[in-house]
């Protein structure tokens, strides 16, 4: 990855990095614009301008003025496959977007991963970027676990099924991952649509999308059993434009 003049991260010739405020977040500690907060969204569709992406970008959009946001587009990324070496001896290379990819997750405070529901889960792109979280996490001196407690995880999903519990493993696995790192839990954006920009006559995920990141987040939390009703609501806002 190189970066041009215009502040933008590409690769191959191909913007895979955009920043849509001047305002960089400090490296470290996450701190962003006038607020503290810097958001980090990590699209993990493989359709370039697919339709959690439309939802995405109508979130951030009612964001205060200031605050950083970062776009990271996976399917752009020259990223392989995870591979497992944590019970190995000896180092594992780390490539130039891989190091990018893990900077740009410690440096916000908030991270929305952006994918289409597939297969009832997150997409092939998105699990990937969740498996280098375990190997960042084994990394000594990194203190990735350490350092990700206490920021928020959220989630935007679109899918064609209209019937929102059916997102519910999806949910869950963003939860749990939210739990195990000591991160606050947000909840997740849905929306219907199939068609490339169906999601823009959804009116209800719009109508939720202008409020979602002012959501009060909670802990991360293994749930127990089926979710009730009302706790299901909880997760994913669905009340709040009823």
């Amino acid at each position: 990855m190189s970066s041009d003049t215009s502040g933008q991260t590409t690769t191959a010739g191909t913007t895979a990095v955009t920043t849509d405020t001047d305002t960089e977040p400090d490296t470290d500690t996450g701190a962003g614009g006038p607020t503290g907060r810097s958001f980090l969204f990590v699209l993990g569709s493989s359709r370039p301008d697919g339709n959690s992406e439309i939802l995405a970008r109508a979130a951030a959009e009612r964001l205060p003025a200031g605050v950083p946001r970062r776009w990271v587009d996976l399917s752009r990324l020259d990223l392989p496959d995870f591979q497992d070496g944590r019970h190995e001896t000896g180092e594992w290379p780390v490539s130039g977007s891989e190091a990018e990819l893990r900077d740009a997750t410690l440096a916000a405070t908030d991270i929305v991963l952006v994918t289409p529901l597939y297969w009832y889960t997150v997409s092939a792109q998105m699990k990937r970027y969740l498996d280098y979280w375990s190997g960042w996490h084994g990394i000594p001196g990194l203190r990735f676990k350490e350092r990700m407690a206490d920021r928020t995880l959220w989630g935007v999903t679109v899918m064609a099924d209209r019937e929102e519990s059916r997102a519910g493993a999806l949910v869950a696995t963003l939860d749990h991952s939210a739990a195990f790192l000591g991160m606050r839990f947000g909840g997740v954006l849905l929306g219907n649509g199939s068609k490339p920009g169906q999601v823009r006559t959804d009116e209800r995920a719009l109508a939720r999308a202008a409020t979602f990141f002012q959501r009060v987040p909670r802990p991360g939390r293994f749930p127990r059993g089926e979710l009730p009703e009302a706790e299901w609501e909880e997760y994913t806002g669905a009340t709040e434009a009823a």
